[in-house]
C-alpha cells in the first residue's frame, strides 16, 4: 500500500523542519522537537471521564503516574493498562502521549496509567527497566486504592516502551512480578543487536531517523551488552509462559520487522499472539491522530480487542 497519504505530508512538513534547525543531536533539542511535535499533532482535548496526576514511591525516587479513567466507565473497579510512553529513552513523557492514553483508556474500557519512568543520558539503561517493573509491582498490589481488577492487569507500550513492557512480561513469567494478562506492543522496539531489512529500508525520511537511532541508543544502553534480553527483548533465551500479546507495527517503519519478529517468536513458543502490521503507516503514528486521521480507527481497534481478550478470558 502507498505511504498514508496524510503522513506524507507530515513527513514533508518534518523535513522541512529540520533543513531550518541545527544538525546536532541533544538529549534537550529532541525533547523540544517532540513536545512541538505532540503540540501541532497530537489528538488534544479528546473527552475522558477522568485523569489524576500521582507520584509513587520507586527505589530511586518518585515515580509521576497520570491515570486515566474511560468516559464510559459504570463500575467502580475496571481493568487496568499499564502504558510505557515511548521515545527511545531519551525524550518523550506523558505529555506527549496524553492523546494516545485518552483515545486508548476511552476505546478500551480500561483505566490507563501512564508512568513517566526516568530517561538517558540523566538515568540511562537499566533505570528505565527498573522504574517499570517497580510502578507494575506497585499498582498490582494497590487493586483497591486504584479501583482496578489485578486479574485484569495489561502492560502496554510503543517503540522502547513497547520493549520496556515486553521486558516486565518475561520477568513476571520468571516469577519476579505480578501476573499479567495481557501485552500490547505498538511498533515496539525488540532487537538493539541486529540490523533489519526494515531498519534499511526506512533509515531516512520515514519520521525517525537512522542517526537519531543510533545516537539514542549509545546514550540509553551506556556500555550495556545490545544482546542482553533487557535491551533486546528478542534475544531472551525462552518465551515460555509469556502472556497472550497484541502486536502492532507499521509498514513503513525501521522497527516493522523487529515487532514482526518478536511476534513469530511468541507463537513459536506457544504464546497467544494477535499481529497487525498497518499498511501506509510510520512509526509514531498512534502520537498523532491530529493530522493523521487513521490514528483515531487504528486505536479504536486496538481498544476494541483489548475488551474482545478480556471479556473471552
Amino acid at each position: 500500500m502507498p505511504l498514508d497519504r496524510h503522513a506524507k505530508r507530515l513527513l514533508e512538513m518534518i523535513a522541512a523542519g529540520r533543513r531550518d534547525q541545527a544538525s546536532e543531536l541533544t538529549a534537550e533539542s529532541l525533547r523540544r522537537s517532540m513536545i512541538r511535535l505532540a503540540e501541532a499533532a497530537d489528538a488534544r482535548h479528546v473527552p475522558i471521564g477522568h485523569i489524576e496526576d500521582r507520584k509513587v514511591a520507586g527505589s530511586a525516587g518518585p515515580i509521576p503516574i497520570r491515570i486515566y479513567t474511560p468516559c464510559d466507565a459504570n463500575v467502580d473497579t475496571l481493568p487496568c493498562i499499564v502504558y510505557f510512553h515511548g521515545g527511545t529513552g531519551v525524550f518523550c513523557s506523558i505529555e506527549t502521549h496524553d492523546g494516545l492514553c485518552r483515545m486508548l483508556a476511552n476505546s478500551s474500557g480500561c483505566r490507563v496509567i501512564a508512568v513517566e519512568y526516568r530517561l538517558a543520558p540523566e538515568h540511562p539503561f537499566p533505570a528505565a527497566i527498573d522504574d517499570g517493573t517497580s510502578i507494575t509491582s506497585w499498582i498490582a498490589e494497590h487493586p483497591a486504592e486504584l479501583s482496578i481488577d489485578p486479574d485484569r492487569l495489561i502492560v502496554a507500550g510503543d517503540s522502547a516502551g513497547g520493549t520496556i513492557a515486553a521486558v516486565i512480561c518475561q520477568l513476571a513469567a520468571s516469577g519476579d512480578g505480578p501476573r499479567i494478562a495481557l501485552q500490547v506492543l505498538l511498533c515496539p522496539v525488540t532487537d538493539l543487536a541486529a540490523e533489519s531489512e526494515s531498519r534499511r529500508d526506512y533509515a531516512e525520511g520515514y519520521f525517525i531517523e537512522r542517526s537519531t537511532l543510533e545516537w539514542a541508543k549509545a546514550v540509553y544502553c551506556a556500555g550495556a551488552e545490545l544482546g542482553d534480553p533487557r535491551v533486546s527483548p528478542l534475544r531472551a533465551k525462552s518465551l515460555v509462559g509469556l502472556p497472550a500479546a497484541h502486536i502492532h507495527t507499521a509498514e513503513f517503519d525501521p522497527m516493522r520487522d523487529e515487532g514482526e519478529a518478536y511476534a513469530r517468536a511468541l507463537d513459536a513458543a506457544g504464546v497467544t499472539v494477535r499481529y497487525t502490521c498497518h499498511a501506509g503507516l510510520i512509526h509514531h503514528f498512534y502520537c498523532m491522530a491530529g493530522a493523521i486521521p487513521r490514528a483515531r480507527a487504528v486505536l479504536a481497534s486496538v481498544g476494541a480487542e483489548i475488551r474482545d481478550a478480556l471479556n473471552a478470558a
